[in-house]
């Protein structure tokens, strides 16, 4: 049998139940119509209905307190002619705390009753249970002169079960839904973590008490990262107690003060010495009134943007050096020859005693030798111009870089630069051999192990490494001295910038090896902690396809 003629057959059982017995007939269709609700007013209404219409009372209320609804409280007169009903809430919920016996009473005492009709003489109250306690009633406001029979009341009483029966079906399915609802918040919360955690960014959130209220996976990774478990709900400034109180707070309330996105540059050095750049942007949350309740705080790492900015920087300021070099070098050189030949031709004179008689003899000498010194280093500077001019083909083919590194570590050793200084070698024992111009690959190398020297006048450790890492040899040159300020790691390439003192450095040794290195496609790159020491890092490439043989 389909269900369409399983529910045909019921209704024409329920005609005939009605037809034989009219009170069993009014339970029925009672729990036919209440089956069909699931919202609790609604069987309260549908309910009096029914009653007002079986029952000859002067009023009718049903009346509960659910945990999803309130106090829900449905009444009626009954007849059209009879004075207005109006239920007593704060009597029946006091009643409803006073935890009343199950069953039904009647209410004589005016002063008790919950439904005040003023032509009733007395009220009959049937309570029932939700999920087992007393948590509703049915109210029926009778005449001075009417009474319920036994029959009456139970069918009354039956009534009552088959609502109860409903309301508790509804309760199960308002804490299902309930349920569903809150299964469905977590889930939402998850996807929205997983949304956050995806990003990659660092984020936290904090409120108006600058706890921690959000934490996302980026914020939990990296040397300053913390899991998310050991800083949700903390203050911020105690997470991050190596940032700047004063300055840290600042950033804050002036979010919450003017609602406005703020984006701050920070830089950081990681343990390893590694420079990271960072976007910081604080962002502020408003509620509907327009107040900031929240700040949420997203920090982008900026490295790769800021290095790239930085290389296109020094390009240009190379090729500027390059042009400069192209066009004046050469007339600075010849005006420079003539000074050093004839500050040398004075030497003579003065060592064959043509200025015996001079009684300045002494000042002349000591100015010749600076003359001709300071001639000298000019035209060091001028040489180091014109790397920047020529154009590196030079002679390119396949070089093993770990003979270059040894090379060079024989080289600085013999050169009895420094003292107390220790040389290491840390090479793979196979390395692939690079294209390159093995002769501008070993002056880098020098220049940037010669730097290291000078970087560690009490002694230290020079390790020159190389690594073989995917389609790229990794060259490094490590000191252990006294390492870079952070605020001039960008600037250490740039031409004529230097941190040695007046008369030991051009300024000119690490744009040259930058340019080497840049013209054989590779980067050259630095890691530094003040005090601990200074890596340079220097990446080739294994295949070349543009280079030039030089003939």
């Amino acid at each position: 049998m389909s269900s369409t003629e399983k529910t045909n057959a019921s209704q024409k059982a329920l005609h005939a139940l009605g037809a034989i017995n009219p009170d069993l007939g009014f339970l029925a269709d009672l729990g036919r119509n209440l089956l069909i609700e699931v919202h609790p007013k609604k069987i309260a209404s549908r309910t009096v209905s029914a009653l007002t219409s079986q029952f000859e009372v002067r009023g009718c209320a049903v009346a509960m307190e659910l945990q999803h609804f309130g106090l829900v409280v449905v009444e009626s007169q009954a007849l059209a002619s009879a004075s207005p009903t109006k239920f007593q809430r704060n009597r029946f919920k006091k009643w409803l705390g006073l935890l009343p016996s199950q069953i039904p009473f009647e209410n004589d005492a005016k002063a008790d009753r919950f439904l005040e009709c003023d032509e009733s003489g007395s009220e009959y109250v049937v309570p029932f249970q939700v999920n087992g306690e007393i948590k509703g009633a049915i109210v029926l406001a009778l005449g001075e002169q009417e009474s319920l029979s036994d029959a009456d009341k139970q069918i009354l009483d039956t009534a009552t079960q088959i609502v109860a029966m409903s309301i508790n079906l509804t309760a199960r399915y308002e804490a299902t839904l309930d349920t569903s609802i809150n299964r469905a918040k977590e889930e939402h919360r998850k996807f929205t973590e997983s949304v956050l955690d995806a990003l990659p960014v660092s984020l936290y959130v904090i409120d108006r008490d600058y706890n921690i209220v959000m934490w996302n996976r980026h914020r939990e990774i990296g040397i300053q990262g913390m899991p998310r478990d050991a800083v949700i709900g903390r203050n911020v400034f105690e997470v991050l107690s190596k940032y700047p109180k004063s300055k840290l707070s600042g950033e804050f309330d002036r979010a919450f003060r003017s609602g406005r996105i703020e984006r701050i540059e920070q830089q950081t050095t990681d343990d390893d010495g590694a420079t990271k750049h960072w976007m910081v942007s604080k962002v502020p949350m408003k509620e509907d009134n327009g107040d900031v309740s929240h700040v949420i705080t997203v920090g982008e790492d900026v490295t790769m943007r800021v290095e790239a900015i930085h290389a296109v920087g020094r390009a240009e300021k190379l090729a500027a050096v390059g042009r400069l070099a192209s066009g004046v070098v050469h007339e600075i050189n010849n005006p420079l020859a003539t000074i050093s030949a004839c500050a040398e031709a004075l030497e003579s004179r003065v060592a064959e005693g043509a200025f015996a008689d001079s009684p300045d003899l002494e000042d002349l000498r000591e100015y010749l030798g600076l003359i001709r010194s300071e001639a000298f280093r000019c035209k060091t500077i001028t040489n180091g111009l014109l790397d920047f001019s020529r154009v590196r083909t030079g002679n390119r083919h396949e070089v093993d870089i770990r003979e270059v590194i040894e090379s060079s570590a024989r080289l600085i050793s013999h050169q009895k630069r420094g003292e107390n200084i220790e040389i290491r070698i840390e090479a793979d024992e196979v390395l692939p051999p690079v294209i390159a111009d093995e002769g501008q690959i070993q002056q880098a190398i020098i220049a940037l192990a010669t730097n290291a020297i000078d970087a560690m006048p009490e002694g230290g450790v020079l390790t020159f490494r190389a690594h073989h890492l995917r389609k790229r040899i990794l060259i490094e040159v490590a000191d252990t001295g006294m390492g870079i300020d952070p605020e001039d790691i960008s600037k250490i390439f740039e031409p004529f910038f230097t941190t040695k003192e007046v008369g030991k450095g051009t300024g000119l040794g690490l744009a040259v090896c930058y340019g080497i290195i840049t013209d054989h496609e590779g980067r050259l790159s630095v890691k530094s902690n003040p005090g601990i020491g200074t890596t340079f890092s220097i990446s080739l490439p294994l295949k070349q396809t543009k280079y030039r043989i030089a003939e």
